[in-house]
């Protein structure tokens, strides 16, 4: 492993896990961590969960495994050049996204609206959910027990109300200190997959425009680079060579400002990056308006295409069809599962769960027999 900096996340002073284990004999906290996602069932889930495409759709459009190995490979890279701790940052990024519903967001909003009198949904605190308790694989503990800085990346975002029932975990959002910089950074490096690989799927689906394109300067200036240098190149080729040069952009620009935003700190430990007044790991602000300015044509362009829009009117309908079935008779998630709720445990949350869980043709599949 490479030197560390003083500012990443050092195995030695983490701040443990929930259950005691002894510390394994050739791996490091970080290394179990990343090795027990990638071993659940959660994140084998995620081949199957879609981006913006819903999954049955093609082939070669994005699903939320492609999306978090994109995420983890971008901000690996980032985390070598910053002297961060890699194998924590690796873990944060395979693992922020396994609360997902199916069908993306639309699947998110329609089951947080099912559950606005029952605590909400939302799929952060759903990916902690998993990785604390809903994952059952060990003898001795629900969950995977995962340590303090890997539960603390992957907590992206709490309202102060779930912050407040979190303990350490969450007091960072109600004293309004930071994350330490792996977390940071894979905060960054998802943005950064975001952005470039909808630009590329809402190409091959023939739902962007290279001219429209053209109007954002993180696509026009690598397509001009290219199309001097190449001229005549295949659309395919050509996409692929002006997608590598975006990426490449934002991610020079990430490493060298914080680079000098973390050498002027000079923060002395993680917990120093914490206490810092702001984020040390970011873009400059010229390349990150860009960056900004370029998910708002995605938004404008592709997330509120008809198209889109159609699939995630369709998905919302099934996500709350599914709750309203499921709610009104547990039975029909299994017979176990109704003799819990009829002990006590809590229907509502418990059918989110199983809800959430759900890739999208299984949901599919539910919907259809639900519908005879």
């Amino acid at each position: 492993m490479a030197e560390l900096a003083s500012w990443a996340a050092h195995p030695e002073t983490s701040g443990g896990r929930i259950h005691d284990e002894p510390a394994p004999p050739r791996r490091n906290p970080y290394q179990r961590d990343r090795d027990r996602i990638v071993h659940s069932n959660a994140f084998r889930r995620l081949m199957y969960k879609t981006q913006v495409f819903v999954n049955h759709e093609g082939d070669h459009y994005r699903t939320r495994l492609t999306h978090s190995l994109e995420v983890a490979q971008i901000a690996r890279t980032i985390a070598l050049a910053l002297g961060l701790n890699e194998t924590l940052t690796e873990a944060i990024c395979l693992a922020h996204d396994l609360g997902h519903t199916p069908f993306g967001h639309a699947g998110q909003d329609a089951l947080n609206a099912c559950m606005r009198e029952h605590g909400g949904f939302e799929h952060n605190l759903q990916s902690l959910r998993i990785v604390d308790a809903l994952e059952e694989r060990y003898a001795d503990f629900d969950g995977l027990n995962l340590t303090f800085e890997a539960r603390e990346g992957i907590l992206k975002h709490c309202s102060k109300r779930n912050a407040e029932t979190l303990g350490e975990l969450g007091r960072r959002f109600i004293e309004r200190t930071q994350p330490g910089a792996e977390a940071q950074l894979a905060d960054l490096a998802d943005a950064v997959a975001y952005n470039n690989h909808d630009v590329d799927d809402g190409l091959r689906a023939g739902l962007l425009d290279i001219d429209a394109l053209r109007s954002e300067p993180l696509f026009d200036e690598p397509y001009r680079e290219v199309t001097a240098k190449h001229p005549g190149l295949a659309r395919e080729r050509l996409i692929y060579e002006v997608k590598r040069r975006m990426i490449a952009r934002v991610v020079y620009d990430l490493i060298d400002t914080s680079r000098a935003q973390l050498e002027a700190a000079a923060p002395v430990d993680i917990e120093a990056v914490r206490q810092h007044g702001q984020r040390l790991v970011g873009f400059s602000e010229s390349v990150g308006e860009h960056h900004r300015a370029l998910k708002r044509f995605l938004y404008a362009n592709l997330y509120n295409h008809p198209d889109v829009v159609r699939m995630q009117d369709r998905a919302r309908d099934i996500v709350t069809a599914l709750y309203e079935t499921y709610t009104d008779d547990p039975a029909r998630i299994s017979e176990e599962f109704a003799t819990r709720v009829a002990a006590g445990a809590p229907l509502h949350r418990g059918v989110a769960d199983y809800i959430a869980g759900m890739t999208d043709r299984f949901a599919i599949t539910c919907h259809e027999r639900l519908q005879g």
